[in-house]
């Protein structure tokens, strides 16, 4: 994919936090692509390692056909970490390996479900709604903690959700995806309503696992990734490589 963004990433957490806010107005909760239209979706996750005093983020796309979920491709990224750990602020330290990884990815995808946070956030732009204005796709967060906002339990069956409302808006929902287990947090990033974002990550689940199988198995591959990187001492794959075998 060509990745061309808005605004660099060596910044302070004070630059940062103007970014966002910059950001935000860019932001849209229309729905570009009809549900029935979606081919392609992808998911996104990243896992780190530390050595010494160097943290390095190992970040997945795995893009997958809609009707199927059948894994189409994957792409791997790793990049030496930068900026701090602040919240709010982690699309800052997530997005740069993510975006590379992107850079390795054939394949369009016609909407982008993340491991983390959309407009459900301080200042409405999360990493699935900041990423998601960079590559101008439509995006979705799938959190599996709530960051920002208040909602009631949703009652212990598939598909029960409540909303998630923050300073009297709602900012997506409380959904159960599986009955014995915590709800998953949605909200759309970019280019989705809040209806359609439920919508598409309830198709995206599967054997009432609690993530989507999108950003489940990216956070399969991001573990595998790290765990091959420790193993090898060295690094077995260059930032981008992809690998369209893998299906698990």
């Amino acid at each position: 994919m060509n990745v061309n963004g808005p605004h660099g990433w060596d910044v302070s957490p004070k630059e940062a936090a103007a970014i966002q806010r910059d950001m935000r107005g860019r932001v849209s909760l229309v729905d570009a692509i009809a549900v029935e239209d979606i081919r392609v979706v992808a998911g996104v996750d990243n896992s780190y390692q530390r050595r010494a005093r160097q943290t390095t983020a190992y970040a997945v796309v795995v893009a997958l056909d809609f009707a199927t979920m059948e894994v189409v491709e994957t792409s791997y990224a790793e990049r030496e970490v930068a900026f701090p750990y602040v919240p709010g602020l982690l699309s800052f330290r997530e997005a740069p390996a993510i975006l590379d990884a992107f850079r390795g990815l054939a394949v369009e995808p016609d909407v982008i479900l993340f491991d983390g946070q959309g407009i459900a956030h301080p200042r409405r732009i999360g990493l699935a709604s900041h990423v998601g204005v960079v590559l101008d796709r439509p995006s979705i967060g799938c959190a599996k903690s709530k960051l920002v906002g208040d909602y009631d339990e949703p009652e212990r069956v598939f598909g029960v959700q409540t909303p998630l409302i923050h300073r009297d808006e709602p900012v997506g929902v409380a959904r159960r995806t599986r009955p014995t287990h915590a709800p998953l947090f949605v909200s759309p990033g970019h280019k989705r309503s809040i209806p359609t974002a439920v919508e598409i990550v309830l198709r995206c689940c599967r054997d009432e696992r609690f993530m989507p199988e999108p950003t489940r198995l990216a956070h399969d591959e991001a573990t595998n990734f790290v765990r091959s990187e420790r193993e090898s001492g060295t690094g077995n794959r260059e930032p981008g490589m992809v690998d369209p075998e893998i299906t698990q």
